[in-house]
């Protein structure tokens, strides 16, 4: 399961876009928590700590407990605004959740036992479609990583979600169809960056 991140954060006094860029200029980050029935509450957060928590690897896939003043709310990240050159965080949005809340999370994938697959073992090469995995469970159950066990799998099979045991509570988001998570492919099938740029549009479109 993923940890609980917590977040020291204040109230932003002022809004505009001006507020904004001396929040940035001293290291701060403008967000709001909205969501829950309540009004939105507009925020800032160190810089600092805010990259610290997103360098974890399970930022989106954590519940963010944001403590401002005396009063702590349990979010998920929504979104992430950075800045098109340096990637630096320009504003965070936080939803609040509900204890016992059902939430869509992305949870990354981990191939594990590539030792004892055949496809891999003869030169084959390891083809990830699918990154992470889109899923539906309580806020409490997110799951950190979904391991995926390759053993047995040879050069031009296919690894679909069939084959993916999830932690009790956890559903997948799509449930219309066994999509593909990853191939073995040889080493002249491994698609050019082109071909992979392709398959993401394809499974973003889905």
């Amino acid at each position: 399961m993923s940890d609980t991140l917590k977040l020291p954060a204040e109230t932003r006094e002022r809004a505009g876009k001006g507020a904004s860029r001396d929040l940035r200029r001293n290291g701060r980050v403008p967000a709001v928590v909205y969501g829950g029935k309540e009004d939105p509450l507009a925020i800032h957060v160190e810089l600092k700590e805010l990259k610290r928590l997103m360098g974890t690897g399970h930022f989106f896939n954590s519940i963010i407990e944001v403590k401002v003043g005396g009063k702590t709310y349990r979010t998920q990240p929504k979104d992430v605004a950075v800045h098109p050159v340096s990637d630096t965080p320009l504003h965070v949005d936080f939803l609040r959740i509900a204890k016992g809340a059902t939430v869509h999370v992305n949870v990354p994938v981990v191939f594990e036992n590539e030792e004892l697959a055949p496809g891999l073992k003869r030169g084959g090469v390891l083809n990830v479609v699918r990154h992470d995995l889109e899923l539906v469970c309580a806020a409490e159950k997110i799951p950190q990583e979904i391991v995926i066990d390759v053993t047995g799998f040879d050069i031009g099979e296919s690894i679909h979600f069939s084959h993916v045991k999830l932690p009790d509570g956890v559903e997948s988001a799509i449930t219309d169809r066994d999509f593909t998570i990853a191939t073995i492919a040889t080493p002249t099938d491994v698609p050019s960056e082109e071909d992979e740029a392709a398959e993401a549009a394809e499974a973003e479109a889905e």
